[in-house]
């Protein structure tokens, strides 16, 4: 089972932080650090974690990853031009490189994870968007098999370009 999804199911005692495996530490560190990581996230393990993403982005990652707050977690994949044009999401790029799937009404999760398995089929796909969409599907899989987590379909806020903006030609006068 795909401990990612596992691990946002309610268990007993204080609530993960993070779905990776974590440890208590003790850490000594000048009131100024303290003060600027407190400004990114009063939570001072999540600031560090914020702050120490960029470096996490240059290693390697899955394909298709849960990326969790609290009991909650979204699905982040590495963008793919593929993954649009056979499913009909759209890819909103994240400050990490990565994206989150978005889609409209129409689309629901069960369609979605059978288009990914049907594109699977496909030899022409790459062996990169062959990992996203498996990964991706696996994760819709094993959260519908679990009992206690519930994938449900939000809606966020997506600012698109439309066209450029044209710049009047100005009098000199």
């Amino acid at each position: 089972m795909n401990t990612s999804v596992a691990s946002l199911a309610p268990r007993r005692g204080r609530p993960r932080k993070f779905t990776e495996p974590s440890r208590a530490i003790t850490l000594a560190l000048p009131e100024n650090v303290i003060a600027a990581l407190d400004a990114i996230d009063h939570d001072l393990s999540r600031a560090v974690v914020c702050v120490t993403q960029p470096e996490l982005a240059k290693g390697p990652r899955r394909a298709a990853q849960l990326t969790t707050f609290g009991r909650r977690a979204v699905i982040t994949v590495s963008p793919s031009r593929a993954l649009e044009e056979r499913t009909g999401v759209v890819l909103v790029p994240m400050t990490d490189g990565r994206a989150l799937i978005s889609f409209d009404e129409s689309m629901t999760l069960e369609r979605l994870e059978l288009m990914l398995r049907d594109a699977l089929d496909d030899d022409r796909l790459s062996k990169q968007d062959c990992e996203t969409f498996k990964g991706i599907a696996d994760l819709l899989k094993h959260a519908r098999l679990l009992e206690n987590v519930e994938a449900i379909q939000r809606h966020i806020i997506v600012l698109e370009s439309i066209k450029p903006i044209r710049r009047r030609p100005t009098l000199a006068g």
